[in-house]
């Protein structure tokens, strides 16, 4: 399966385009999609906030589970913080998503491709790295 560049319209891998649904989902507030409130990934509410450890571990379960749910070519075995304890700190997290790639899985099929690790950076959006 083939998908397209948001921006560019230009053709990307299935793999490019799953990354480019969990940005649009991470990137999206809940109740910003007018014909489905329900869509997004509750992330971006919480940035600006002190980095406790209790929002820190929400934070992470909520990636996890919108992408879960939201973008069915991944299924997520796990979310790590990188960064000593001092940048986590001063609030210069990172994560690594570690996720099963599983090709059809919008069609229904839970085969796994494969297993990918993509990190997240919060910059006036969410991206890959």
């Amino acid at each position: 399966m083939v998908g397209l560049d948001r921006r560019t319209g230009k053709r990307v891998s299935n793999l490019e385009s799953a990354y480019q649904a969990v940005i649009f989902t991470l990137s999206t507030r809940i109740g910003d999609v007018v014909l489905l409130r329900e869509f997004g990934g509750g992330v971006v509410e919480l940035l600006g906030r002190a980095m406790t450890p209790a929002l820190f571990a929400a934070w992470k379960q909520l990636i996890a589970t919108a992408i879960d749910v939201w973008e069915p070519r991944f299924r997520v075995r796990r979310v790590l913080a990188t960064g000593s304890a001092e940048q986590i700190r001063l609030g210069h997290a990172g994560l690594i998503i570690e996720a099963d790639f599983r090709p059809r899985g919008h069609l229904g099929d839970q085969t796994v491709e494969r297993v990918v690790e993509f990190g997240l950076g919060f910059n006036g959006g969410v991206t890959l790295r």
